[in-house]
């Protein structure tokens, strides 16, 4: 029987207080795994507690900005102390600003690779040793559209989120004989409060532009919700997917397939 059962497994989500990360989180929590999670803001992290108490999940929370190679260290060991070794890494944790890149400052831009690209690349380094020492593990890595496509005033966003994609090749290709498979999700457009600003009613009622644009552009003429990730990043996170490795599952409705309709 195919194993998707996460049973006894300690699942460490970045960035999880809601969103994304939450659902993921969750999908991770009802096929049996403990969940821990982290947040730059103490705030973040006591909303992103009370959210998983509502849904009946003990999960632990921790103040951690990826970015920060000691506090990343400190917290991993916190966690392998309080909750067990790490056996799920799902790198969330991520920022966007949408600046045309000739107005866009080089730290607004480092801003951006810091949080999207090197943080990844400080949480990984961080479990992977405990991973190595257990003989399994499992990476997650939330990639994008834009790790394959260009868009208008997301260079620093597409540039992380490519640069991910082949760090997620790059851990495959370096740990993969310890038995630690790095995958990617590249989530299509999800209506998420990240995204809500593009999903607006205009002033007459209108549908935003580029919300018609999103629609139009996918097969499944809607946008994704967080919980279109879930059954993917379970499947990534167990046993089922032991032979699955460096690759990006894209979960965009077909995006990726589809060259538009022709104008009429």
């Amino acid at each position: 029987m195919v194993n998707f059962s996460l049973e006894g497994k300690v699942a460490f989500v970045t960035g999880a207080s809601y969103g994304i990360g939450f659902a993921l989180a969750t999908a991770f929590a009802e096929a049996g795994a403990k969940i821990v999670f982290n947040d730059i803001k103490a705030e973040l992290v006591e909303k992103g507690l009370a959210a998983y108490k509502e849904k009946g999940i003990d999960a632990k929370g921790y103040v951690c900005d990826v970015t920060n190679e000691e506090q990343v260290q400190a917290t991993v060991a916190q966690i392998e102390k309080e909750v067990g070794v790490i056996d799920i890494l799902v790198n969330n944790a991520g920022i966007i600003k949408r600046i045309p890149m000739h107005e866009m400052t080089a730290a607004e831009f480092r801003q951006v690779i810091d949080i999207d690209l090197n943080g990844p690349f400080i949480v990984s380094k961080a479990v992977i040793p405990s991973m190595i020492k257990k003989g399994h593990g499992k990476i997650i890595n939330i990639c994008s559209m834009m790790s394959e496509l260009g868009r208008e005033t997301v260079s620093a966003y597409a540039a992380a989120k490519g640069g991910l994609k082949m760090l997620t090749r790059n851990i495959c290709s370096e740990y993969g004989e310890y038995n630690i498979q790095c995958n990617g999700i590249g989530p299509g457009y999800i209506a998420t409060p990240q995204t809500a600003p593009l999903r607006e009613r205009q002033a007459d009622g209108s549908r935003h532009p580029f919300d018609s644009f999103i629609v139009a552009k996918t097969p499944a003429a809607r946008w994704g919700t967080p919980e279109d990730l879930m059954g993917p990043a379970v499947f990534l996170a167990s046993d089922a997917s032991n032979f699955v490795n460096g690759h990006v599952l894209y979960v965009d409705g077909g995006i990726l397939a589809y060259i538009g309709k022709q104008p009429q």
